[in-house]
């Protein structure tokens, strides 16, 4: 049977799924800081998943936050993010497209004003990535075979791991085998 991770879940809990999240929520299975570890044994998981909650994590825990997620994940096993593309808001604030950013008017009226507060999520997010900076810390943690998927595909041979993609239109996808 497949074993699946779903960490930074938030409120998001869905059914098949080990969900894990900092704060307790209903359907949430393990209730952890990450950076503290995840109280399950090594090698549990075939997959994991995490869309936009690495970003909430600071630079100098950015290492031991992936390694953890390395350490529950079977050999072999596959971790898939979704992350803010810092490429894809800079290409948009250089091409002056407002369009691109979800800050609406009311909250933030300037281009460089919406860049900054979508990619820092109005100050939840404190770090920032690119596909290249996160094969970096990627492949500091163990991963190899590091590979851009685009929005639900995948690369590797678990297909029920994209059914957690969504926002599309500002992240990228990026899956790392162990």
């Amino acid at each position: 049977m497949i074993r699946r991770l779903h960490w930074g879940c938030g409120p998001i809990t869905p059914y098949g799924w080990v969900n894990s999240d900092i704060a307790a929520n209903p359907g949430v299975e393990i209730v952890a800081d990450i950076r503290q570890g995840l109280p399950v044994p090594s090698n549990s998981f075939d997959y994991a998943v995490s869309i936009h909650a690495l970003p909430e994590i600071p630079y100098g825990d950015l290492d031991r936050t992936l390694g953890e997620l390395y350490r529950v994940l079977r050999p072999g096993g596959v971790l898939r993010l979704g992350l803010p593309d810092m490429d894809k808001a800079m290409r948009a604030y250089l091409a002056k497209d407002v369009d691109y950013f979800l800050i609406p008017d009311e909250h933030i009226r300037s281009l460089s004003g919406k860049m900054i507060v979508q990619l820092t999520w109005y100050g939840v997010s404190r770090s920032m990535f690119t596909v290249e900076f996160s094969t970096e810390l990627l492949g500091r943690a163990g991963f190899r075979r590091m590979e851009e998927c685009p929005f639900r595909q995948t690369r590797s041979d678990f297909p029920g791991i994209t059914e957690l993609d969504n926002r599309e239109l500002e992240s990228f996808f990026i899956e790392a085998t162990k």
